[in-house]
C-alpha cells in the first residue's frame, strides 16, 4: 500500500466511522503514519503550488523578512548608531541624530524599493513551499543589534 492509498484509507475510516468508536483497521493506519521516518507523498489537493498570499503573509510575515534583510544590509549604519547611543546616554536623541537619520534613510529606501519587496515574497514563498513538502520548519537567524 503507498502513501497516498494509505492516507486515502485513514480519511475513509474517520468519514465512516464517526457515530462508530474507530475501527482496529484504522488505528492501525494511524499507527504506521505516526511513525513513519520518510515524509508522506500529500495528494495533490494538499500540495497546491499556489502564490496567492493570505493577509497575514502579505501585511506580517513578509514585512519581518523585509526588516531583517534591510537590517542586514544598513549593518554599517545600525552598527553606527547602536555606537552612538551607547557612548552618549541620555543625551543620545540629541547627539545622535545625524546617525538616526542616516539609519531611516537606509531602511525607508529598502522599505519602499518595490523590487525588495518581491526578492523578500519569493523567498517567502520558497520557504512556505518547502515546509508544505517536507513539514519542517526553517528556524531564522536571529541578527543581534540594539535596534
Amino acid at each position: 500500500m503507498d502513501d497516498i492509498d494509505l492516507i486515502n484509507s485513514v480519511i475513509k475510516g474517520v468519514t465512516a466511522s464517526r457515530d462508530t468508536a474507530p475501527s482496529a483497521a484504522l488505528k492501525q493506519s494511524i499507527a504506521k503514519i505516526a511513525v513513519r521516518e520518510t515524509p508522506i507523498k500529500l495528494p495533490l489537493i494538499f500540495l497546491r503550488k499556489n502564490s496567492k498570499l493570505r493577509h497575514v503573509e502579505k501585511d506580517v510575515l513578509i514585512p519581518q523578512i523585509m526588516r531583517d534583510r534591510a537590517k542586514e544590509l544598513c549593518s554599517d549604519k545600525v552598527q553606527a548608531f547602536t555606537k552612538c547611543c551607547q557612548e552618549t546616554g541620555l543625551l543620545m536623541v540629541v547627539k545622535c541624530r545625524q546617525e538616526n537619520t542616516a539609519l531611516k534613510d537606509c531602511l525607508v529606501g529598502y522599505y519602499s524599493d518595490p523590487l525588495f519587496y518581491e526578492e523578500c515574497k519569493t523567498e517567502y514563498l520558497k520557504q512556505r513551499e518547502e515546509y508544505r513538502a517536507t513539514g519542517i520548519k526553517k528556524k531564522r537567524q536571529k541578527i543581534t543589534s540594539n535596534v
